[in-house]
């Protein structure tokens, strides 16, 4: 009876070609030596237990190893389960760290408060729900939230405390300079912990710029459907061994696992990554030209209505030659961008008139969104609309957004 021949790690894949492969091709391979299976697709597996070996004497307490799927032998799906471990595995490749997956991006930003355990947080702007899980966190040990542009919180910092850096920012795309913020951690003693749900590659990588932690809303580009929830905390790859097992050990406990099923839509989603976020973040970069150029130019009904447009590609540095936004963002600066109206009615309105965006929240998936913010954060300047832009042709989207100028136009007179 023949044996089967395993499929090759990412060692070997590596060693085969003499370089790193592309971000493209380990979307599609890097969970290749995972497959126990003849099947190209992966199957869905939605069992949460794992029968342990029928010999007694291979029964080793929390190891069910199985030698006929090394890197596929489970015990319980709050620990691991297949569908899950695949798309870590993806996942540790594209992001060049060790990866662990959450229940939501919110579970993931937890789970990474808990482990670090810092008395102080430096958090500026960005998403509102991170500041509501240090609200949390306050209530339960009162853990310090500072504001990471303020002199005199800053001076609080100590040893053990975090600096938390979303780039590009939630709601607006603008991006921050990860080496700056490298040097202040370095000067405080403190940990960099990065969100970079807005850049996933290939537009950043923050270990690059010396993040301890990367988090991403998985939710976001990671599934690009909308269609599934999932968090996912990456590693600096020298802390492996102490941190990676820390948290896994505390999300085996607080119990913030992804599901079965949104595992597998992880692994579908991921292998066209690239192709994603390469046209998203291209289509966004024409709308925000075009957009910028209508309201500088003064004429029109653009310029009638917005009041600003707001993008890490409308940063100056974005314009200088060998400045850090380029070289942090060398592929692109994200499908994310924010439109300022004039108006707060012309903005709660302008959504509706739409018809390749849908009025929805949320970000990241193959179709254009369009959100009045203050629907979802109360927080926000009401005038504020969120983009994110979709996988459509950039030319359509353009020609939505012009109809519905007009149509609000005409609706005025």
């Amino acid at each position: 009876m023949a044996t089967s021949v395993p499929e090759p790690s990412p060692k070997e894949l590596a060693e085969a070609f003499s370089k790193t492969l592309s971000i493209a091709s380990r979307s599609v391979h890097a969970d290749d030596y995972i497959n126990n299976h003849q099947a190209v697709a992966p199957p869905l597996h939605v069992s949460t237990t794992f029968r342990y070996s029928r010999n007694p004497d291979d029964l080793v307490s929390w190891n069910n190893h199985n030698p006929n799927a090394p890197y596929d032998s489970h015990i319980y799906s709050r620990d691991s389960a297949p569908n899950t471990t695949r798309f870590e595995a993806i996942l540790s490749s594209l992001l060049g760290a060790p990866t662990l997956t959450y229940a939501s991006g919110l579970a993931a930003f937890h789970a990474l408060i808990v482990f670090l355990n810092p008395k102080r947080v430096a958090i500026g702007g960005g998403y509102h729900g991170c500041h509501g899980v240090l609200e949390v966190m306050h209530k339960l040990n009162g853990l310090q939230q500072l504001e990471l542009e303020d002199p005199a919180d800053i001076a609080q910092l100590q040893k053990g405390d975090v600096i938390h850096v979303e780039t590009p920012l939630n709601p607006t795309g603008e991006a921050r300079d990860l080496s700056y913020y490298r040097r202040l951690a370095d000067e405080k003693g403190c940990y960099l912990t990065v969100d970079a749900t807005f850049a996933p590659p290939p537009l950043m990588d923050p270990f690059q710029f010396g993040a301890d932690i990367v988090m991403h809303s998985g939710t976001k580009y990671f599934g690009g459907h909308s269609d599934m929830l999932a968090g996912v905390l990456a590693v600096r790859p020298d802390r492996e061994g102490e941190w990676l097992d820390g948290l896994r050990n505390e999300r085996l406990v607080i119990g913030g696992v992804m599901g079965s099923l949104e595992g597998w839509l992880g692994v579908r989603s991921l292998r066209t990554l690239e192709l994603r976020v390469a046209r998203q973040s291209e289509n966004a970069l024409r709308l925000v030209e075009w957009l910028a150029g209508e309201v500088a130019g003064g004429k029109g009904v653009v310029a009638e209505m917005v009041d600003k447009v707001v993008h890490a590609s409308l940063q100056p540095e974005a314009k200088e030659e060998g400045s850090w936004l380029r070289k942090q963002m060398p592929n692109g600066y994200g499908p994310v961008f924010a439109i300022w109206m004039k108006e707060e009615a012309v903005a709660k309105r302008l959504p509706s008139k739409l018809h390749l965006f849908h009025h929805a929240t949320s970000l990241g998936g193959v179709e254009s969104l369009i959100e009045w913010r203050a629907m979802s954060d109360q927080k926000c300047d009401k005038r504020l609309l969120r983009v994110s832009v979709g996988v459509e042709g950039w030319e359509d989207l353009k020609v939505d957004l012009i109809q519905g100028f007009n149509a609000l136009a005409a609706g005025r007179k």
